[in-house]
C-alpha cells in the first residue's frame, strides 16, 4: 500500500489529505510548505471541532453558558455566544498558533484582530474564519460548519493586522469550508483553480479524497432549487422579491430547500445547482452575513467551481471591506440563475416592498 493512501475495503486505495498536501505542497518551496501546514492545522482542528458537535447535547455546551462559567452572551456581531462557539475558536486559534505560519486571525467570535505571531517570511500569511456556522441551530442536530479563507501578507516589514485583511476577495490565496453532518466534509480551493473535497473516515480518523465528487464543480444542468429564509420575504428589496416571483412563473417552478446554516445551504447548492442568498433587507439593510470570513470565503469557493455570487450590482470577491465584522447581501450559486438577480438588479429598483397593513 502506498504510504499516504487508505484501503476502502473493496480493493480500492484513496487518496488521503495528508498525502494529497506532501505531494503538492510540501515540495514546492517554502510558502507551499506554508500553505500544506495551514491546511493540515484546518482539517485536525476541524476533526476536534466536529467530536465536540457531535458530543454537544451530551456536554450541553449547545448553551449560553460561556467557557468560564459565565454567561456567554453576544459575538462580535451580535449573535448569541454559544459555548460550542467559543470552544471552536480557542480550537481555531490554537492549531493555527501552532502551524507556525499565521501571524494574524480574524474570527467571528472576536471583536478585534488576534496576533498569533509577529508577521515575518515564515509567518506571512492571515487567516479569517467563522469557527461554528449555524451554531444557532445546534440544539437541534441540523449540520453545521467551519468557514476558512487565507490572506497572504506581502510586506512583514510593515504588516498591520487590519490592512493584511481589509482586502478584496479575490486577493484571498486559499479558501474551504468543513461541514458537519451525516459525513464530515472538507472542501477547499488553492488559488482558485478547483475544488478540492475531502471526506473524514471514521474508521482511520483521516480525510480521503472523495472519489466520485473532486474536483468539485456545480452541475452543467443546475436544478432549479431556491434557498432562502422566505419568512424574511416581508422585509427584502424589491429585486429580490421580483427575482423569487420570477422563478415561480417558470414552466417549471424553482423548489423551495433553506436549511439556515450557510455551510449546509451553499454545500447543497455546489452538489445540486441552483441559487442561495441573503439579502439586506428592512431588519439588516448593509446583509446579515459577514463579508470577510462568510461571503468571500464562500464565493471564492463557488467561482472555483464554476458558479458565481453578487451583492446584486457588484460582484462578491471585488468589494473591499472596511471593517473585519462588515456585513453584505450575497446571492451565490449557478451562473444561469445569479446572472438573472444581476439582470433584475440592473431594471428593479433597489427599495424595500411595501408593507401590508394587518389591520387593513
Amino acid at each position: 500500500m502506498s504510504q499516504g493512501c487508505t484501503y476502502t475495503g473493496d480493493g480500492v486505495y484513496v487518496k488521503t489529505l495528508s498525502d494529497y498536501v506532501a505531494r503538492n505542497f510540501s515540495f514546492k518551496g517554502s510558502e507551499g510548505q506554508a500553505m500544506g501546514d495551514i491546511l493540515n492545522a484546518i482539517a485536525g482542528a476541524s476533526k476536534m471541532i466536529g467530536n465536540q458537535v457531535a458530543m454537544c447535547s451530551i456536554h450541553g455546551t449547545y448553551g449560553l453558558k460561556g467557557a468560564d462559567g459565565g454567561a456567554a452572551g453576544v459575538n462580535a456581531t451580535g449573535d448569541e455566544q454559544k459555548e460550542l462557539d467559543i470552544m471552536a475558536n480557542e480550537v481555531m486559534l490554537a492549531a493555527l498558533r501552532s502551524c507556525g505560519h499565521v501571524s494574524v486571525a480574524i474570527s467571528e467570535e472576536d471583536e478585534e484582530a488576534v496576533i498569533l505571531r509577529p508577521a515575518s517570511d515564515s509567518a506571512r500569511y492571515a487567516v479569517v474564519f467563522d469557527p461554528v456556522d449555524g451554531s444557532s441551530n445546534i440544539e437541534c442536530s441540523v449540520s453545521v460548519g467551519t468557514i476558512f479563507g487565507v490572506y497572504r501578507i506581502d510586506d512583514v516589514e510593515e504588516a498591520d493586522p487590519y490592512k493584511c485583511v481589509l482586502r478584496p476577495g479575490h486577493e484571498m490565496v486559499a479558501a474551504g469550508y468543513v461541514l458537519y453532518s451525516t459525513a464530515t466534509m472538507f472542501n477547499f480551493s488553492v488559488g482558485g483553480k478547483d475544488v478540492r473535497s475531502f471526506v473524514l473516515d471514521p474508521r482511520f480518523g483521516e480525510y480521503v479524497e472523495d472519489p466520485h465528487r473532486s474536483p468539485l464543480l456545480l452541475p452543467e444542468k443546475p436544478k432549479k432549487i431556491l434557498s432562502a429564509n422566505s419568512g424574511n420575504a416581508g422585509n427584502w428589496n424589491k429585486p429580490t422579491a421580483e427575482f423569487v416571483a420570477w422563478s415561480a412563473r417558470q414552466e417549471e417552478p424553482y423548489t423551495h430547500r433553506y436549511i439556515g446554516s450557510m455551510v449546509a445551504d451553499v454545500h447543497r447548492t455546489m452538489l445540486y445547482g441552483g441559487i442561495f442568498f441573503y439579502p439586506a433587507d428592512r431588519k439588516s439593510p448593509t446583509g446579515k452575513l459577514r463579508l470577510l470570513y462568510e461571503c468571500f470565503p464562500m464565493a471564492y469557493l463557488v467561482e472555483a467551481a464554476g458558479g458565481q455570487a453578487t451583492a446584486g450590482g457588484v460582484r462578491i470577491l471585488d468589494l473591499v471591506p472596511t471593517h473585519i465584522h462588515e456585513r453584505s447581501p450575497i446571492y451565490i450559486g449557478s451562473t444561469r440563475d445569479v446572472e438573472i438577480v444581476e439582470q433584475i438588479f440592473a431594471a428593479v429598483p433597489v427599495e424595500f416592498v411595501e408593507k401590508v397593513n394587518s389591520d387593513a
